[in-house]
């Protein structure tokens, strides 16, 4: 009995996808990479998700240090709240967005006497994928951060290093499986995002539109053009996932060898 529930939901997780690859073909690829929803689309995608790694690594990363070194009721209640935009459905966070930075919203009469827009511009796109993918990089690096053990950190400080060599040298390379797991989910998540950038950045072809936006368009049009998108996105998923799981393993070695 256990055996054929846990074959059921193995197949519905896995025939989904299965069928998406079978229901398109060579043809269907072509035509769909030749389209152009798709190259703008694709491009607008990897330069925000990358963007918004950048941003969410340089500012994630010293937070979720302090979160993992730090027992006070401060960080407890900022680790709350970092996690909040994970249960927060994406189309709230949308539309929290454009109350924080819409014309009308708590930083839109600031911005706009500096003459500066953000809702539907490819700022609001990248702002949309770091408040959705951030959570998930923090949470995975105070995590890895906590395995790290202080007696190192301060057998390195009484051979001379600094804080901060001490961090970089002997934090984060012991943390790092777990840093490049939460970046890797972060990306994915942030690739993935589709709700909070519809409200907020809208869908303008070559402007704000992302791949799941490019998506949602082609299918009211051309369901196998959508189709070949989604398959994109997904083969790009798939080969994330496989390098998540090689990553750490290579790590171990390389780190072995050394």
């Amino acid at each position: 009995m256990g055996a054929l529930l846990a074959a059921t939901l193995l197949s519905l997780l896995v025939l989904p996808l299965g069928a998406l690859a079978l229901s398109t073909s060579i043809d269907d690829l072509t035509a769909g990479a030749a389209h152009p929803l798709f190259g703008p689309a694709l491009a607008l995608s990897l330069r925000t998700t990358l963007l918004s790694l950048a941003f969410t690594l340089l500012t994630g990363t010293p937070l979720a240090w302090w979160l993992a070194r730090s027992t006070s009721r401060a960080a407890r209640l900022t680790e709350l709240l970092v996690d909040l935009p994970i249960v927060v459905p994406p189309a709230v966070i949308g539309v929290a967005l454009l109350q924080t930075f819409g014309r009308r919203g708590v930083l839109g009469p600031p911005l706009e006497s500096l003459g500066v827009t953000i809702p539907f511009t490819e700022v609001a796109v990248l702002l949309a994928q770091v408040v959705v993918a951030a959570p998930f990089y923090v949470q995975a690096a105070a995590n890895a951060f906590r395995k790290v053990d202080p007696d190192t950190l301060i057998v390195a400080r009484s051979l001379g290093a600094s804080a901060p060599t001490a961090f970089l040298r002997v934090a984060v390379p012991i943390a790092l499986p777990g840093l490049v797991a939460g970046a890797s989910l972060a990306w994915a998540r942030a690739l993935g995002e589709f709700g909070a950038t519809l409200l907020f950045a809208g869908n303008m072809p070559g402007r704000t539109q992302t791949m799941p936006l490019a998506i949602f368009a082609a299918l009211e049009a051309d369901v196998r053009l959508a189709v070949v998108f989604a398959l994109v996105l997904a083969a790009m998923g798939g080969a994330l996932l496989l390098a998540l799981r090689l990553a750490p393993a290579l790590w171990r070695r390389r780190r072995g060898a050394a």
